[in-house]
């Protein structure tokens, strides 16, 4: 299916929405924070169908992680994950921006709205 990079600084988080998404039978790297996961872009050249990021993160928020990956590699799709719905404003300017996933949210939720955002 898709390779997906997933960015959540808490592991157990990260933990259970990978395996979920790997249900599906998507390919999922993670990361734990915006710089890593701008690293672990990087490093792939871009080489991801999906970007799935929270905001709330050390060191480089999801935005932050967002708006350098939609420049440099402008066809990666994006969708943003948060409970904190004051971080619509700031994610809006993202062309490549498939979403905002309001927390808390369901596994089948997020699976639906990855497979949207892949559509």
């Amino acid at each position: 299916m898709a390779r997906i990079l997933l960015v959540d600084d808490e592991a157990s988080v990260r933990g259970f929405l990978k395996r979920g998404l790997e249900l599906d039978g998507h390919d999922v790297e993670t990361a734990g924070d915006g710089a890593e996961g701008l690293d672990t872009l990087t490093a792939a050249r871009g080489a991801f169908d999906l970007l799935l990021t929270d905001v709330r993160m050390p060191l480089m928020d999801g935005i932050a992680l967002a708006q350098e990956a939609a420049a440099q590699w402008p066809d990666l799709v994006i969708l943003i994950m948060t409970g904190y719905s004051d971080q619509h404003e700031r994610a809006q300017g993202l062309t490549n921006l498939a979403g905002i996933l309001l927390k808390p949210f369901t596994l089948g939720e997020l699976r639906a709205h990855v497979a949207q955002a892949l559509g």
